[in-house]
């Protein structure tokens, strides 16, 4: 039956009169009451939602909005919201991201230069939290003692006789220094600034002023997670003060905990009219569901019609904008994305009840950090496992796709130097989550340049057997069949240290499957700045080479331990690859490396640590076909490490030079592995 011949029985019903309204039930108004209300101050204008109430015009019912989260117009047209009795100006606000761009209103104006007269600015961390957008400057003020030979450290104009002032731009709200001569200056102040301004104000083209009247972001606290349930589900955002732990969602036929259900309407008291539209409702949907029923059967007959049964394990479609390029047949590629069902991946799937009792219900005391689309938790499973999981932020298409994605792909991998995939939930969940084994030792960029840096835990063997280790991951991913995989974002942040400080590489929710017959896929460029293949970037091409040249700048932070991206270095080297490509062209390698590894007084580790950078510069290239494939660079690693053994005389360090650091075999690459539980 065409799908066109159920319209028959549809417009007699479309045409029926519609019963008259009836009177809504306070429930029912409340649901009303609580839509985004239109709303302007000055000259923003924007819908009133959840969590905020707001002033004036678009005054919303005090339970539709949490408490503390009140917006107010002021009579200069200025938005305000008050942080512990401090005023902050709001210039931006993103409900998509849950995010407020604001301006410290208690900070004198930008014309002053004095950092005396600055005082540190702190937020409601109850209700906000800083977001990696920013990030923060502590001014020294009227110092005793000549700091300038600390790292990272700017003179100040001082405005106090007798002592100097300087400033420090850092990324972490509790990254100090420790020094004893910072007890030399008068007071320190702490504040947030917008990332953007960094440049300007290390270059002098702003002053102090500026940066911290710039503003900054904060991301609101309340609602997170459960209310784009209730959104989703056609449900409004509120607060029941009298249960105020509840996720309070005000649905069209009452209150709901969390989201609005589809069958909650059963046991209400409805009115004989009521009744009357129901009724008809009932059938006109009858109809419609009987019209797409035959309409998918129709559209799946004809399906299996044009194409053959088949055995792979997961189903590939290519998503819109992203179409490979190839010599050969580039039309049988499909890569796995959003549409790829969870009923196809080969995996275990966990109970939403049993990860939230094993990460206590989601407690801030679990969480790990971010992971790229999700919050990451360390859990405890029933059977005694230690686990990562990986929670959803919200259930946006981009963020689903990017998680099925994942899922898709860890379920047909399996590798000793890949995380180890454990299954997720199912697609009919409360929540999406993702369960990794759990990894204690924190990733490279931790030891590398972040909070575990001061312990010095990477000598240089055991820095390489970590570039092995990656890159053996790696040229597993590019040759594994049928379909080779592209991680597209490989970066230290994404590469895991076990306890016994072997490699296991993550995070695959921008990975691409790529097809052995084609040259490129063309795709908007994804990744993290600092790491993405500028030829990716400028011809929005993907290739494997593009891996490669990720590859490359981790290389350069193992041997410099420099971070991808920093503004507080001089402009042209802010990103580490331009700042090696020059170092390495000009043979100033000495200037690029850390000497504490070794290099000025070890001769092994000088010409092996030589050696990874010319590798780094091949692998650096800006044109892609001149950058050796991944499998290359492995082989090469490998015959470094070697270098490095014979050059310690065969011994083995507290962290060896030995080339069989790659500590397991791992399964062929002609073969898909079953991984599922």
């Amino acid at each position: 039956m065409h799908p066109l011949y159920a319209w028959p029985f549809l417009i007699p019903l479309l045409l029926l009169p519609v019963p008259p309204s009836v009177q809504e039930s306070d429930d029912y108004f409340r649901y009303t009451s609580c839509a985004p209300a239109p709303y302007s101050c000055g000259s923003l204008q924007f819908d009133v939602d959840y969590p905020f109430s707001a002033s004036g015009v678009g005054r919303r019912p005090d339970y539709c909005s949490y408490p503390g989260y009140r917006l107010v117009c002021n009579t200069d047209g200025k938005l305000m919201i008050y942080m512990n009795s401090t005023a902050f100006q709001v210039t931006a606000i993103d409900y998509g991201n849950k995010i407020l761009v604001v301006i410290d209103q208690n900070q004198p104006q930008p014309q002053e230069t004095c950092p005396y007269l600055y005082h540190n600015t702190t937020i409601d961390e109850a209700k906000f939290m800083y977001t990696d957008r920013d990030q923060f400057l502590t001014a020294y003020v009227n110092c005793t003692a000549n700091l300038s030979s600390l790292p990272s450290i700017y003179d100040l104009v001082s405005c106090i006789s007798g002592g100097s002032s300087y400033y420090r731009l850092h990324k972490n709200k509790d990254d100090s220094l420790e020094s004893d001569l910072l007890g030399s200056c008068s007071s320190t102040i702490a504040v947030p600034y917008n990332l953007t301004m960094a440049a300007s104000l290390a270059a002098g083209n702003s002053r102090l002023g500026d940066v911290i009247r710039g503003g900054f972001t904060v991301r609101w606290k309340a609602g997170l997670g459960w209310c784009s349930d209730c959104k989703a589900s056609g449900g409004q955002c509120g607060f029941n003060s009298s249960f105020p732990s509840d996720q309070t969602c005000y649905c069209s036929y009452g209150q709901a905990i969390g989201s609005c259900s589809s069958s909650s309407s059963s046991g209400q008291k409805i009115s004989r009219k009521r009744k009357i539209i129901i009724a008809t409702s009932t059938v006109a949907g009858v109809l419609l569901v009987l019209f797409f029923v035959v309409s998918f059967l129709y559209i799946r007959k004809r399906r299996q019609y044009k194409m053959s049964s088949s055995s792979r394990l997961l189903k590939y479609t290519t998503t819109s904008g992203e179409t490979p390029r190839s010599r050969g047949s580039s039309d049988k590629f499909m890569e796995s994305g959003s549409s790829s069902s969870f009923h196809y991946l080969q995996t275990h799937h966990f109970a939403y009840e049993e990860l939230e009792a094993a990460t206590d219900g989601f407690s801030d005391a679990r969480e790990l950090g971010d992971g790229g689309f999700g919050t990451v938790y360390k859990g405890e499973l029933r059977d005694g496992r230690a686990v990562a999981v990986k929670r959803l932020y919200n259930n946006s298409w981009r963020r689903v796709e990017q998680f099925v994605n994942e899922a898709a792909i860890l379920s047909r991998l399996r590798h000793p130097n890949l995380v180890l995939f454990y299954g997720c939930t199912s697609s009919r969940s409360r929540e999406l989550l993702l369960v990794y084994e759990f990894v204690p030792n924190g990733t490279v960029a931790d030891h590398l340049h972040g909070r575990r840096a001061a312990e010095r835990a990477l000598a240089w063997p055991l820095r390489l057997d970590i570039a092995v280790e990656a890159a053996a991951a790696l040229a597993y991913l590019h040759a594994v069949e049928p379909v080779p995989v592209v991680h597209r974002d490989v970066k230290t942040n994404n590469i895991l240290l076990d306890a016994n400080f072997h490699v296991k590489v993550a995070d695959f929710g921008l990975s691409r499957l790529f097809p052995r017959d084609a040259t490129h896929v063309s795709t908007a460029p994804q990744g993290t700045p600092g790491y993405v293949d500028p030829e990716y970037h400028r011809c929005y091409q993907l290739t494997d080479k593009s891996d490669v040249y990720s590859f490359g700048v981790v290389l350069v932070e193992l041997i410099s331990s420099k971070p991808a991206v920093d503004v507080t270095r001089d402009r042209d080297e802010i990103n580490l690859a331009g700042m090696a490509i020059n170092r390495i062209q000009r043979s100033q390698v000495d200037e690029l490396v850390d000497h504490e590894l070794g290099y000025s007084s070890d001769q092994p580790t000088r010409k092996t640590m030589t050696m990874v950078a010319e590798l780094a510069f091949r692998c650096l290239q800006q044109n892609g076909e001149m950058r050796p494939p991944i499998r290359e660079v492995f082989d090469v690693l490998r015959g470094i490490q070697e270098e490095c053994r014979a050059g310690k005389g065969g011994k083995r360090d507290a962290s060896p030079c030995s080339p069989n650091t790659v500590h397991a075999p791992w399964d062929s690459m002609s073969t898909t592995p079953n991984t599922s539980q």
